[in-house]
């Protein structure tokens, strides 16, 4: 596990970690262990925008929701910040939602963090029953997953050019080709 932070490590409660609130850094909380992630690039920021701006029209339709950034608590001590998250929601605003709220949960990959996103918070959300998983690699492709059982299997692969037809839990096309492109 990597981390920008290299101060002493204390772990935090639950409680510990809302009573931080909204801060400028993006902190996750691995089973009571605070994770400080850099800042996202450039790059990473379009990818999110892009998806999150299409994917939050497809399931405001049909009464779903998506966010960018929001904390999703997996469990007692367990709170990750999905880049995208399609939730189910009341209509409230807030800043954290239980896990059994969210039907799909979105990372693109950074080289700062790939482990965490490709291994560790993988296995974090299929722990959790999240249906469904999308991992974006900035340089190649889109990799949809699927939970089966307690882990998650391959779906898809949709490479950069090409279109990812989501159909669960939104129908929604996501075109490769106009977000931005690989570098």
């Amino acid at each position: 596990m990597t981390s920008a932070y290299r101060g002493p490590v204390t772990r935090l409660t639950d409680d510990e970690y809302l009573a931080l609130d909204q801060t400028s850094e993006r902190i996750e909380l691995f089973d009571g262990i605070p994770h400080v992630a850099p800042p996202a690039s450039g790059r990473h920021q379009d990818i999110s925008l892009d998806i999150a701006y299409l994917i939050r029209r497809a399931a405001r339709r049909i009464g779903l929701d998506a966010f960018k950034a929001i904390g999703v608590r997996l469990r007692t001590g367990r709170i990750c910040i999905p880049d995208v998250a399609v939730v189910k929601t009341d209509g409230h605003h807030f800043s954290l939602v239980e896990a059994d709220a969210v039907l799909l949960a979105c990372e693109i990959v950074s080289p700062s963090n790939a482990v965490n996103d490709r291994v560790l918070k993988m296995g974090f959300y299929a722990e959790a029953g999240i249906p469904w998983y999308l991992l974006v690699e900035q340089s190649n492709d889109l990799q949809l997953y699927r939970l089966e059982g307690e882990h998650y299997v391959q779906h898809s692969v949709t490479p950069y050019g090409q279109v990812l037809h989501l159909t669960d839990p939104v129908d929604v096309r996501l075109d490769t080709s106009e977000m931005s492109p690989p570098r």
